[in-house]
């Protein structure tokens, strides 16, 4: 039985799913001699038009939970689409400012600008399964839709040839002209050379800083051999005309044919099971819960959620939950308004919306509420409200 059927068969709630989350990263450091462990994650499948893209909005999260880790060397665990890769040049200098040794383990999927984050990592680790795409940029068109800078500029450049030659404009031309300008085109190629900037830097100054010999001869690596591979990897990475298309998977093999080394973490059983089980329930926790971006390491966690799809707020009501008195163990049954309007079911308390905390009737003991709400949030995507009086 995979890992993904197990937790699925066991039907484990979304808050002993945390807990289990929680404990694989712990399992995951410790398998990997005692590494701080970061995850930043998205979700590729059930929240498709939730913005799942590395953005502006995800610096405060990152940096939030980067403060509660204070180990010598750190692993991230990346799992995206991809993103603006002006915010993974922050990602990076903020990592770097605290660690000289970084690790990218990549259990899924890291696309595009999570592909340029993973080429500024000492270590990159990943299965046979795993793949990281084409960093070749993304750039909006007349519409919503992105598409290639490359292939842009490559039409753009096919137009004007033919015009030069033919000694006339195509009228079926003019369309797509009117809503260009030189400036239009400059924003397209930076953005092309942005990317492959990014990695030739990253690569030879964090990937192959410890590139010392030659395998097949054993001579001395020089600082120009680094760059000049830094450069036909960039450049590899960044052709349109090699992956055809942006959403391509680009496998260990065939990173390593470029000339990068990749570390295969199945081949470690300890570690392999740890990442998987915890990529297991990732993916649950994506799946059952409104959440599609994860920021967490074993201590803590910040969530983005989207709103409860097709149901209108007022039929959400409320959920009465048991929570449980950590000196005594006494249950009470405490109702978390999600709708003002709600009516204080039977045998139920009022949830302390203000001050997150109960006291126990039978040993008087405070109980803290908070993680608790913050689990039922997670799930529900939605946020307490308070009792209306009266």
């Amino acid at each position: 039985m995979g890992y993904y059927e197990e937790y699925l068969t066991r039907q484990i709630s979304f808050e002993d799913t945390l807990k289990e989350r929680k404990n694989q990263l712990k399992l995951i450091s410790d398998a990997h001699d005692g590494h701080d462990v970061i995850v930043y994650a998205a979700d590729m499948v059930t929240h498709h038009q939730a913005p799942t893209g590395i953005d502006y909005s995800d610096t405060a999260p990152f940096c939030d939970q980067l403060s509660n880790l204070h180990g010598s060397k750190l692993d991230i665990i990346l799992e995206t689409p991809g993103g603006l890769a002006e915010v993974v040049e922050d990602f990076v200098r903020v990592t770097r400012s605290k660690y000289n040794d970084i690790s990218i383990i990549v259990p899924g999927w890291a696309k595009s600008a999570g592909t340029i984050f993973a080429m500024a990592a000492d270590h990159i680790l990943m299965s046979p399964a795993s793949a990281l795409g084409p960093i070749d940029a993304q750039v909006p068109d007349n519409g919503d839709k992105l598409i290639s800078a490359d292939e842009y500029i490559d039409g753009l450049e096919a137009i004007l040839k033919r015009t030069h030659d033919e000694g006339s404009l195509n009228p079926a031309y003019i369309p797509i002209l009117q809503h260009i300008t030189p400036g239009t085109l400059q924003h397209f190629r930076n953005a092309k050379d942005f990317s492959k900037t990014l990695v030739r830097k990253w690569l030879f100054t964090y990937k192959f800083k410890n590139w010392q010999t030659h395998s097949h001869s054993g001579e001395q690596v020089t600082d120009d051999e680094r760059r000049a591979k830094a450069d036909e990897i960039a450049e590899k990475l960044a052709d349109n005309k090699v992956w055809l298309t942006h959403g391509r998977s680009i496998g260990m093999t065939n990173l390593i044919d470029l000339g990068l080394e990749i570390d295969d973490f199945t081949k470690d059983s300890r570690l392999n099971e740890a990442i998987m089980r915890y990529y297991a329930l990732l993916r649950i926790s994506f799946d059952t819960a409104n959440v599609f971006k994860i920021t967490e390491t074993r201590f803590s966690q910040i969530y983005r959620l989207t709103s409860v799809a097709g149901m209108p707020k007022s039929k959400l009501g409320a959920q009465v939950l048991d929570a449980e008195c950590g000196k005594c163990h006494t249950k009470v049954k405490v109702q978390f308004n999600l709708n003002e309007k709600a009516v204080l079911q039977t045998g139920a308390v009022k949830y302390p919306v203000d001050t997150n905390r109960l006291y126990c009737k039978n040993c008087h003991s405070e109980i803290n509420l908070t993680d608790f709400r913050r689990q039922t949030e997670a799930e529900t995507g939605m946020v307490f409200v308070g009792f209306i009086e009266g």
